[in-house]
């Protein structure tokens, strides 16, 4: 059935059911019996079909939920126009499926209604997260051209392993480094697998350590018995009841964290966090965009310097280089698998410039063994990882 037939028999049998009860369409038996009454020509697979998509608006993201519950789905974008894409396994694809304004709008109110924002012409933008995890982006009109945008970023629900990030040799590596309490900055493109990563080393954190996590959009899964999760929100409408990540950040180094994980630095909040490497709470982790770890150092400076402290940019790079120790580069590959590409080491500047990164890994093994004592009292790093 083509996508226009599909959608004029969903609707009709919608809306039958709702005039008659509303509670039937979330009844699935009672849906493919009214599909088939309506439809006695539709292929079995065809009735079943528009049977889930009937039942799916009356619940959860209506006509979404059948491509939510799709594990194999990495993104979903819903564009101005209705046009429905996804991310699946690594590639980009058009949905079987196309929404109306009406259907964007409801769903819409459904993802911000609950926490409380606003998505309208005097809130044209907005970050949410669903009960699953998933992180959600909502553009509309005005600055939706088109109409509303939704773009979802899926959560998954079952961590990756370390190891199935990279080399075995290039996991023990960073399982060292993460026993030797090293600062670590995975860098990487959008979607290159950064909070992936991020949660495989956070994964190896000691039981017996207080966490602290800090992120914009909460979707750090760690399995220790003690972690407390902070996030970020907007104000409300009234412009109360904002919390930013640099807010988060000051209040974390209050509840006497071991470790600080901020799941992104953007901006200014960047200074907090290297003074908290730097006082005492070593072994910290975060992420930040950037295309090579040298290229995150210097994205680094930049966000410091943005806070307005006016600092002079040698006391920058002082800072950065005393209070980072590994730079690890995480990139999308081939057949769209995610993986960490470098493993960068800071060292001191050379000649008045920057912090350099010596290369101690790579996609292919570890090349070359850190130089920078260990935070933390520990074995040293085996020459056998070496390639």
């Amino acid at each position: 059935m083509l996508r226009e037939g599909r959608r004029a028999v969903i609707d009709a049998v919608h809306a039958e059911l709702v005039a008659n009860d509303p509670h039937s369409a979330t009844d699935l038996p009672r849906v493919r019996a009214a599909v088939r009454q309506a439809h006695p020509l539709l292929p079995g697979t065809e009735v079943a079909a528009v049977a889930v998509a009937v039942a799916a608006r009356a619940v959860g993201l209506g006509p979404l939920e059948p491509l939510l519950g799709n594990p194999d789905i990495s993104e979903i974008m819903v564009n101005g126009g209705g046009a429905v894409w996804i991310e699946q396994d690594g590639a980009l694809r058009r949905a079987d499926l196309a929404l109306g304004r009406a259907e964007v709008d409801l769903l819409v109110e459904r993802i911000v209604g609950p926490l409380g924002l606003r998505a309208d012409r005097t809130s044209p933008m907005a970050d949410a997260r669903l009960p699953d995890g998933s992180r959600v982006n909502i553009v509309v009109p005005p600055l939706s051209v088109d109409g509303p945008c939704i773009t979802i970023r899926r959560f998954r629900t079952q961590a990756i392993p370390l190891d199935a990030l990279c080399a075995p040799p290039v996991a023990a590596l960073l399982a060292w480094a993460i026993r030797a309490k090293a600062n670590i900055v995975v860098s990487g493109g959008t979607g290159a697998g950064k909070t992936t990563l991020l949660n495989a080393l956070a994964g190896l954190l000691p039981d017996t350590e207080r966490i602290v996590t800090v992120e914009d959009t909460a979707e750090l899964r760690l399995p220790g018995p003690h972690v407390v999760r902070l996030e970020a929100r907007p104000a409300t409408a009234d412009g109360l009841g904002a919390g930013t990540i640099r807010d988060l950040v000051h209040n974390a180094l209050r509840m006497r964290p071991d470790r600080i994980v901020v799941g992104e630095v953007r901006g200014a909040e960047a200074i907090d966090m290297l003074w908290a490497m730097n006082t005492g709470h070593e072994g910290s982790l975060s992420t930040c965009h950037a295309n090579s770890p040298l290229d995150a150092l210097r994205r680094l400076e930049i966000m410091v310097l943005s806070a307005g402290l006016e600092l002079p940019l040698a006391a920058v790079r002082d800072q950065l280089t005393s209070a980072l120790d590994l730079v690890v580069q995480v990139s999308r590959l081939g057949g769209g698998a995610r993986g960490i590409t470098a493993v960068g080491e800071v060292v001191d500047p050379c000649a008045g410039d920057g912090p350099r990164i010596r290369l101690l890994a790579d996609g292919d093994g570890v090349h070359h063994l850190p130089i920078r004592p260990p935070r933390a009292a520990v074995d040293a790093p085996d020459k056998r990882w070496c390639a």
